[in-house]
């Protein structure tokens, strides 16, 4: 298990929160993960050997959400 956080570029609406969580709610090998709508955040556990920071960032950037930074703990 790896834990990640992704800092978005500012949240503004209710619905781009739900957007989201779609999206990362369908990548394979997140084991769980919340949007912190107010910091502009995801903080998700995965599994490393199923998926990334870096596809998550992706899956959340086709959405059209810009991610500013990425930490792997």
């Amino acid at each position: 298990m790896q834990k990640i956080i992704l800092q978005l570029e500012e949240l503004v609406c209710p619905s781009c929160l739900q957007k989201i969580e779609a999206a990362v709610g369908r990548i394979e090998g997140v084991l769980q993960f919340k949007v912190l709508f107010n910091a502009s955040k995801v903080k998700a556990e995965i599994d490393p050997s199923k998926t990334s920071a870096e596809e998550i960032g992706s899956a959340i950037e086709s959405i059209g959400f810009n991610v500013l930074s990425q930490k792997i703990k």
